[in-house]
């Protein structure tokens, strides 16, 4: 059964293309038409069939002009009969390259054909996702100013600030010279403690107002959105915890003193003899003169004693209404009244004198301190704020005051932020604003031309519809 199966014919191999020409890279004409004929017929290309197509006379030609082992090497008779004139006049082989001259222009590179890489916004169209922001007008504010060196410090002082300089240098003396002279007096030595301190006050003023001739000092920028007038209040601070820590010393130094006159013996003796009658006029009139000059001429303390008062110092002239100044002068004139007691009575005075200024640069520190920290801290210690909000929510265009924030920069300005909820017609409501920016500045900062404080008023209104 099996041997009755007709034997399958093997598949066809087609035969290779012809090669090409190696000069033009193309197949000559005659090939193709061979080629063309020989697959006309099915069994031209059989490998069963030894038929093959008959080979002309010009393909042997060409064969043997293209062959590696002539001395010809060409595509044409005409370059081969050219070759073959050459080389009876000079070396003949294969490989006859011809010089050629390069061109001396700059290449130029050309992108055709090749993808860049996405550069963002270089990219196409549809990848555009990262549009450039919209232009911006430039701040109005400039980023940072010039802070001056010591250098163009000294040099940017003119001669009358020079002249306030020294006398705060001597201003210090006359502190020095008290303490070294109160070696029989508690009171003198307490009152060196605030020669010292109003000479530092002194000096602070004359260093304040030679900064004032740079423009970094009141400009704002953004490192420094106030300028640098917040650096007096930082020294203030400093110093009114100096003074206190000058009034617990003095306090200190007096419960010492108590309880070596009661009988305890002292770890170190601590001689308290008492004071010569000149020794004391001389003390007395060189503080009474010196604060007053200080303070006359120098302005000291003049912006402690606008931020900070006592009620029941007010009415006094400008001079004994600052805090500072009062406690001064009034503890040099009552020195003069201790060569005039009693032996006996003169340990008591002099400590009670002692013990009360003592007491009194302790509380008065303490209130500078709070001052001063709330002013850091940005806010406002000052009173009046209470009837301030009272006076607006009485107002009848007003519904209610959702936020009112009171805050003090520095010594100069003060600022006050308010959010309120409104009704009326638009005239009415800038009516309001004016009247709200009026009453803050009137009660808060002491009315217009006689205020030492400059408010700056903010007012968000949000309107109720009725």
């Amino acid at each position: 059964m099996a041997s009755n199966l007709p034997i399958p014919i093997p598949p066809r191999t087609p035969t290779p293309p012809p090669d090409d020409d190696p000069t033009t890279n193309r197949v000559p004409t005659h090939d193709r038409l061979s080629v063309d004929a020989a697959s006309a017929n099915k069994d031209s290309l059989s490998p069963l069939v030894d038929t093959f197509p008959p080979r002309s006379p010009r393909d042997a030609e060409i064969r043997d002009r293209l062959s590696p082992t002539k001395s010809s090497f060409s595509t044409s008779p005409t370059d081969s009969a050219a070759q073959h004139g050459s080389s009876d006049h000079g070396s003949s082989g294969p490989f006859n390259f011809q010089t050629t001259s390069m061109a001396k222009s700059p290449v130029v590179k050309s992108n055709i054909g090749q993808r860049r890489g996405h550069k963002y916004k270089h990219s196409s169209i549809s990848h555009q996702i990262f549009l450039e922001p919209p232009p911006r007008a430039p701040l109005a504010l400039p980023n940072s100013l010039p802070i001056p060196t010591l250098k163009e410090y000294r040099t940017s002082m003119s001669k009358e600030q020079k002249t306030r300089f020294w006398w705060s240098v001597c201003h210090m003396f006359v502190a020095a010279y008290t303490l070294w002279s109160a070696h029989g007096s508690l009171a003198m030595t307490a009152l060196s403690h605030l020669i010292l301190f109003d000479s530092l006050g002194a000096l602070l003023c004359v260093a304040v107002d030679v900064l004032g001739n740079f423009e970094v000092w009141k400009r704002s920028s953004i490192r420094h959105p106030f300028g640098l007038e917040r650096a007096e209040v930082l020294a203030g601070f400093a110093m009114c915890v100096l003074l206190l820590f000058m009034g617990m010393d003095l306090i200190s130094h007096n419960l010492q003193h108590f309880l070596e006159s009661s009988g305890h013996e002292p770890h170190h003796s601590h001689p308290h003899d008492r004071v010569s009658v000149g020794s004391v006029d001389i003390t007395a009139v060189l503080a009474v003169s010196s604060t007053l000059v200080s303070a006359i001429g120098l302005k000291n303390h003049a912006r402690i004693g606008k931020a900070m008062q006592f009620a029941y110092i007010e009415s006094l002239p400008s001079v004994l209404s600052n805090p500072s100044h009062f406690l001064t002068l009034s503890c040099s004139t009552l020195l003069l009244i201790l060569p005039l007691v009693s032996i006996k009575l003169y340990g008591w005075l002099d400590a009670l004198l002692s013990g009360t200024i003592a007491i009194s640069m302790c509380v008065l520190g303490t209130r500078l301190v709070k001052t001063l920290g709330s002013m850091l801290l940005m806010s406002y210690s000052g009173q009046g704020v209470p009837d301030v909000i009272r006076d607006i929510e009485a107002d009848p265009a007003v519904f209610g005051i959702d936020d009112a924030r009171f805050w003090q920069v520095h010594y100069g300005l003060c600022m006050a932020n308010l959010k309120l909820r409104v009704s009326g017609s638009e005239e009415n409501i800038v009516r309001l604003r004016e009247r709200i920016s009026s009453l803050i500045r009137n009660r808060l900062g002491g009315g217009y031309g006689t205020g030492s404080q400059k408010w700056e008023v903010s007012l968000q209104l949000s309107v109720e519809r009725t």
